[in-house]
């Protein structure tokens, strides 16, 4: 049925972590939801969060905790709920028996423990080993992404979406023969078949895991308003915003660095050329937003 999902007897991932175990039952909304298991014995640690306004959220499906509160040890079991936000100071609790949780944050963190993300990290890696031109390109462009989201304003939610898809958004590159990626002569029409897949490829990637509604972000990085891009030839608000704003700090770095065909254009030229076509490639307000994060950033005269 539309708009109802049915996850029976299983999780979108699971994550061991010494004698704890996390599985991510579902994320959207700007939330997670997760089924958390401690052995006997081990601790829970809430710890202070640099961001006041993300709650945690605590739920005991089973077996029973210790915690200790203004010198007091309190006994929580089945059937007990404990939230932290805003926390002071940190907060330890010990299980005494197995214990199992129902954990529920507002703020996404189950990528930085994703092994399926993990693993699809280490092949955007690989790729950018096969040429040192393109060495830390995927850092670059997640940080450019996520400051132009911020002057659009763009929701907390999307905004960690759009980090996780930029990081992510040339994996499917790793198909592409090296001497192709390395090429310092103009490529033929077959091999630039090759290159225009890897949008389609990562996104096929990315469906594979916990992060699927991701991967239209990343098939649509080279998308064009103009309708003139890859894979599909999308355009103007056929293309997401997070694939409009990788598109165009993709393009800067690539520009901005140095390249086995060419040297690298200055910070000035490159976003020059990009407001050149500001309306016909680019879209015109996020080319504005990141030339706000430019000039901040010192890059521009």
């Amino acid at each position: 049925m539309e708009g109802l999902n049915i996850l029976k007897n299983g999780y979108l991932e699971t994550v061991q972590n010494g004698a704890t175990s996390l599985s991510l039952l579902g994320r959207g909304g700007g939330i997670e939801m997760m089924k958390q298991t401690v052995v006997k014995d081990k601790l829970v640690v809430l710890f202070p969060g640099e961001d006041p306004s993300v709650q945690e959220f605590f739920y005991i499906l089973s077996g029973e905790m210790d915690v200790e509160v203004d010198g007091e040890i309190s006994t929580i079991g089945p059937n007990d709920f404990f939230s932290a936000r805003n926390l002071k100071e940190t907060v330890s609790l010990n299980a005494k028996t197995d214990v199992t949780l129902l954990y529920v944050s507002t703020h996404p963190t189950f990528h930085t423990l994703s092994n399926e993300i993990n693993d699809l990290r280490k092949i955007g890696e690989q790729v950018e080993r096969k040429d040192r031109y393109t060495f830390k390109h995927s850092s670059r462009v997640a940080h450019y992404a996520v400051k132009t989201a911020g002057k659009l304003d763009l929701e907390r939610e999307r905004v960690h979406n759009l980090f996780i898809a930029s990081i992510l958004h040339d994996i499917g590159k790793i198909n592409i023969p090296e001497e192709v990626l390395k090429k310092p002569d103009k490529l033929t029409d077959e091999e630039f078949e090759l290159i225009k897949k890897h949008p389609g490829d990562g996104a096929d990637m990315l469906r594979k895991t916990a992060y699927a509604d991701l991967a239209d972000i990343v098939e649509q990085h080279h998308e064009r308003v103009n309708g003139r891009g890859y894979p599909f030839g999308l355009k103007g608000e056929e293309i997401l915003v997070e694939a409009k704003i990788i598109g165009v700090c993709d393009t800067f770095d690539a520009m901005t660095e140095d390249r086995a065909y060419r040297k690298a254009f200055t910070a000035q030229y490159a976003i020059d050329e990009i407001k050149r076509l500001a309306g016909i490639q680019y879209d015109p307000e996020v080319v504005k937003a990141f030339e706000q994060v430019m000039l901040e950033e010192g890059r521009l005269s």
